[in-house]
């Protein structure tokens, strides 16, 4: 069974929602209407196609900062990127439009829109309801609403038991990102390694926004998310190199390994989230007493 539309919507829709490099953010944009987020009903069996993940996209696209309903969003190249929130699914109505890297989208094939990450990405996304997970190309900006972190095709959504908004856990997958970057970009670059911790600790510089100094007796109801991890490893790592910025710690909520500076105050919130995105591009989440609260409300 799939969705009707009459003609007169489709069409305003088609007009409305096509996403291009200049995205700002306004009412026009795909995921400020009726069609920003649909139920998968569809029955139909998608196929990995490894040859459209991995092609050259017309262009490399990162874009500039832009707002979501006063909310800025800081586009930059993350191969470390690792962000758990909520993800919806493109409307299939949208099949066949122009994407912000001069792709065209396929209901059909494994792709995701995100707020930040480059155009194309190879990304990991994992239904944190039932464990199941696919790798998409990420190749359009959105959505262009706070509440979701990502919208999967429809195909990419059937795959990991999706029928309508989930949470996820969205991992960038370095070497597959740099690959099809390169064959973008038709260069070859160095093969992209993960660091020890220790390197990556003394070559990291800040130089963009001043780090806000932790102090011991610091007992604030803020707590500032970092990343979320299945691997304990890997959040140890990354807390150990957010220290710099507060009191770091790894909280282990279900199976998922949390990254958290906590302790803060308000001030003291605003200030790491700030860094966070300045220095190292990343989309922190906030907390006040353990709820979830918008990053940009203090």
């Amino acid at each position: 069974m799939k969705k009707i539309v009459s003609l007169t919507v489709l069409t305003a829709v088609l007009s409305a929602c096509s996403m291009n490099s200049s995205t700002t953010g306004s009412a026009s944009d795909y995921g400020y209407d009726g069609f920003g987020e649909e139920t998968l009903i569809t029955t139909d069996t998608p196929s990995l196609n490894d040859a459209y993940l991995f092609a050259a996209a017309p262009k490399y696209y990162v874009g500039t900062a832009y707002k979501v309903e006063d909310v800025q969003y800081i586009p930059v190249e993350d191969l470390n990127y690792n962000q758990t929130g909520i993800a919806g699914i493109i409307p299939a109505e949208l099949n066949g439009t122009k994407t912000s890297n001069g792709e065209m989208f396929d209901a059909n094939q494994m792709v995701a829109t995100s707020k930040t990450l480059p155009l194309p990405t190879i990304a990991r996304v994992t239904n944190l309801d039932n464990g199941q997970s696919v790798v998409v190309r990420v190749n359009n900006r959105g959505p262009f609403v706070n509440t979701r972190i990502m919208d999967l095709s429809p195909a990419a959504a059937q795959k990991i038991g999706m029928n309508g908004q989930t949470k996820v856990q969205v991992q960038v997958m370095a070497e597959e990102s740099m690959r099809v970057k390169n064959a973008t970009l038709g260069t070859t670059q160095t093969q992209y390694v993960s660091q020890p911790v220790e390197t990556v600790e003394t070559t990291t510089v800040v130089t963009t926004t001043q780090a806000p100094v932790a102090t011991t007796h610091t007992a604030g109801d803020y707590s500032v998310q970092v990343a979320a991890f299945y691997s304990q490893d890997s959040a140890d790592a990354l807390a150990a190199r957010m220290r710099k910025y507060g009191n770091a710690n790894v909280v282990l909520e279900g199976d998922m390994y949390k990254v958290r500076i906590v302790g803060l105050d308000a001030a003291q919130a605003r200030s790491v989230i700030d860094a966070l995105r300045a220095n190292e591009g990343m989309a922190p989440g906030l907390l006040q007493n353990g709820r979830w609260i918008n990053a940009d409300s203090i």
